[in-house]
């Protein structure tokens, strides 16, 4: 290469001192190596906080911690707390370059803090790649999702993938609204209908924090009120929450939000929205452009700045349980946050469970409820058709539904619609004295008798004890019933008993919204009866012993949540509102629906379980997988003292073809489950135990494929 201006060797021309030049630089560059993008080799770190502490989102327990990286200069301005980031992560010690850590393959993250110096004394692999810039991820939101991995036994990686909906690059692209100025303060409304409701929502708009367990009086006011009760928040300044069961439910508190607020007040989360809107209206509510949010059970995390109010409607619904790894309960989320966000609570439905009968019934929360001459005003006329009408009644006898039920529905189409509730297919009935109709409980845990096979003896369905000898510890009876009358015919026979009036049918495949105020049979199963415009004239509520009878701690409050669900959409009795319920009328549920009485029930249930040691009283895991695997984990997970293993039992073989529940065998297989059950106070140190014995078969290499325990804290379905 020639210098500067000396003359060239080719003929006598020159280059160009521009091209000169441009070699120069190209050269000068050459000599300092460049850095190589996602490992970053050879990078200059950043000056301040160059260690960043990262999560990486994996999943399993043994990996539930932090882990630093180094921080490159060039993303130095894009890696800030809450960032979603990517990295190497699996690279060993030996696989080390020029002081960096290289190798691994790219996993996705979050960067939860900057360090001046990191804790590991080995060298840090770069962070590969700053995703975005948009902090999604702040202390509040951490916070909550690690209280709630702690509480059931799961990591916090897979809480946060039920907390951060999935990144859309448009919607991040696009500007959320600016925060509008807190609305007035709205008036009580149908509020001024229970003992507390105004004063409830004077304290909301004041700025306090109450706790209240709301009972609903029956008819379609309860969206406004709880839209009343989410502005009443909203003109304090704070943000206010609301969880409901399904999409349905969001619609009419959507539509009741927009007529009391106007638009762009709220944001509605649900997984039917799309990715794309889900994650604008998310970031709009995380950006603080949105002061409340209402959506179905992931919205449970919604990043609500300010938040003053955590509201759930009919807690009870399976739908509120996540089925997601580590599978949290919508209300002990919203229980989670009212405490650590030091906000108001709200809990309602036209039911009580078990669980908000124990927040009031230990000071914790106050009861919000009508006076009983409001309830009987707004309920309708329950009548009951047992076994001993069954029995004296020649048409039930031949078409499986008495005359009073058939009097009810035709009287019912003269003036309305008439809704038909009928159970889902596949409840099996646990076994009852036949008698005095108390269930059959084993004498060594309280748990439900199962008799699997004619002839066959009796077995616990939890601690899987034989009972040879049952006798009703009520009556003193030794005959067992268990009836289940087919739904599906009884359903086919009411359309050919009435071939003029029209049929509709809301369940899984079609579940409908609203129906005409004409009249019409609407044959619905439990949770997807649709609102008839002007509530139906009547209610028919179907094969109410196999409702009652499942075995399952929860049917009874089950069966009657589910029933005042169905006549809450019933004209109250002063305009003729009608229900028929097919059920024994001594059994508590039915009682209770008689005198619309849910808090009662929810009391003596709380009092039963107290004194047996049932959940809400004691807290409760399940171990399930097979038999194998349960006992090794089992025999060495470190239990604390006081628990109490039941079982393991067999679980029902899940038939080929059919869908696998959660927590259920595979099809084909033969899984075992137990129960561990611990008094008050211990629910922590069990859920730790629990944790660390699954991390540690994890390490030691011990699950092999098919080999592993599914393990659930605080399961719905107990038996």
């Amino acid at each position: 290469m020639s210098g500067g201006n000396e003359p060239a060797e080719d003929g006598g021309h020159r280059a160009p001192p521009e091209q000169l030049a441009l070699i120069r630089e190209t050269v000068r560059r050459a000599e300092v190596p460049r850095a190589k993008p996602r490992t970053w080799r050879g990078a200059p770190l950043a000056g301040e906080l160059p260690v960043a502490r990262v999560l990486v989102d994996k999943g399993v327990l043994h990996l539930d911690r932090y882990f630093d990286y180094a921080v490159p200069r060039e993303l130095d301005a894009d890696a800030q707390p809450g960032v979603r980031v990517r990295v190497r992560f699996g690279a060993g010690r030996h696989r080390v370059r020029e002081g960096r850590r290289e190798g691994g393959g790219l996993v996705d993250g979050f960067l939860i803090e900057r360090l001046a110096e990191s804790d590991y004394s080995g060298p840090l692999a770069a962070l590969a790649q700053v995703v975005s810039p948009e902090r999604v991820l702040d202390e509040e939101l951490l916070g909550l999702a690690r209280a709630v991995a702690d509480r059931y036994a799961g990591s916090l990686a897979d809480v946060l993938q039920l907390a951060v909906p999935p990144r859309n690059a448009r919607a991040e692209r696009r500007p959320s609204p600016e925060p509008l100025p807190p609305p007035p303060v709205p008036g009580p409304g149908s509020w001024q209908r229970y003992e507390r409701g105004a004063a409830f929502l004077t304290a909301l708009a004041s700025g306090e924090a109450p706790r209240a367990v709301w009972n609903a009086l029956p008819g379609p006011e309860w969206a406004d009120e709880l839209a009343r009760a989410m502005a009443a928040t909203l003109a304090s300044g704070r943000g206010a929450l609301a969880v409901l069961p399904d999409g349905r439910a969001v619609a009419r508190v959507d539509a009741a939000l927009t007529g009391l607020l106007g638009e762009d007040r709220h944001a509605v989360l649900t997984a039917d929205a799309g990715p794309e809107k889900r994650y604008a209206q998310w970031l709009a509510v995380r950006r603080g452009g949105v002061r409340a949010a209402i959506g179905t059970r992931a919205a449970m995390f919604a990043p609500v700045r300010d938040l003053g109010l955590v509201a759930l409607w009919d807690d009870g619904d399976d739908s509120h349980s996540e089925q997601h790894a580590p599978q949290p309960h919508a209300r002990d989320v919203l229980l989670l946050r009212a405490a650590q966000d030091r906000c108001a609570f709200l809990l309602g439905g036209w039911g009580c469970t078990v669980e908000a009968a124990q927040l009031v019934e230990n000071g914790w929360a106050r009861p919000l409820v009508a006076a009983r001459e409001r309830v009987r005003a707004a309920a309708p006329l329950v009548r009951t058709v047992g076994d001993g009408d069954l029995a004296r009644d020649e048409a039930a006898r031949a078409a499986r539904l008495p005359t009073p039920a058939w009097q009810a529905v035709r009287e019912g189409l003269r003036h309305g619609p008439v809704l038909v509730q009928v159970p889902r297919r596949g409840y099996v009935p646990r076994l009852a004295c036949a008698s005095c109709r108390a269930p059959a409980r084993c004498r060594q845990c309280a748990g439900p008798l199962e008799g699997r096979e004619s002839g066959a003896a009796l077995r616990c369905g939890w601690c899987g004890r034989e009972e040879g000898a049952w006798h009703c510890p009520e009556c003193g009876g030794f005959r067992l019933r268990a009836q289940v009358v087919g739904a599906r015919r009884t359903a086919e026979e009411l359309g050919r008993a009435f071939p003029a009036v029209p049929v509709r049918t809301s369940g899984r495949e079609q579940v409908l919204d609203t129906v005409p105020g004409a009249p019409a049979l609407v044959v619905s199963t439990p949770g997807a009866e649709p609102v008839a415009e002007g509530g139906y004239a009547a209610a028919l509520l179907l094969d109410g012993w196999a409702m009652v009878g499942r075995p399952d701690l929860r049917a009874g409050e089950d069966a009657l949540r589910r029933w005042l669900a169905a006549a809450a959409l019933v004209r109250p009795q002063a305009d003729g509102g009608t229900v028929v319920v097919v059920a024994e009328p001594t059994l508590r549920p039915v009682q209770a629906l008689v005198r619309w009485d849910p808090v009662g029930h929810a009391l003596r249930e709380l009092a039963e379980r107290a004194e047996l040691g049932f959940p809400p009283v004691s807290r409760m895991a399940s171990v399930a997988g097979p038999p194998e695997a349960v006992a090794e984990f089992l025999g060495t997970v470190a239990l604390p003292r006081e628990a109490e293993v039941l079982g393991p039992v067999p679980l029902p073989v899940t038939p080929p073809g059919r869908p696998r529940r959660a927590g259920g065998p595979p099809p084909g297989e033969h899984w075992e489950r137990a129960l561990v059950r611990v008094p008050p106070g211990s629910g922590a140190a069990l859920a730790a135990a629990l944790k660390t014995a699954r991390a540690a078969r994890t390490v030691r290499g011990s699950v092999a494929p098919g080999a592993g325990v599914w393990v659930r804290v605080d399961p719905l379905d107990i038996g």
